[in-house]
């Protein structure tokens, strides 16, 4: 069997934890900041688990993580 090409757009968006559970960043954490509060912007430094109907299409994705 040859090997399975990992998508390398989504390798580097999104990371898969032990468990199973795919990781992705906060967005709107870019530009206009200046208006949000110090702890929304706080808030979006962590990471989140994305949604559990893209992480079955994502895992798809990344072959081996």
């Amino acid at each position: 069997m040859p090997k399975v090409k990992t998508r390398k757009a989504v390798s580097k968006r999104f990371r898969v934890t032990k468990n199973g559970k795919v990781v992705r960043s906060s967005s709107k954490k870019r530009h206009l900041l200046t208006c949000k509060s110090r702890k929304k912007k706080r808030d979006l430094r962590q990471p989140k688990i994305a949604a559990k109907q893209d992480s079955k299409n994502i895992i798809k994705m990344l072959p081996y993580a």
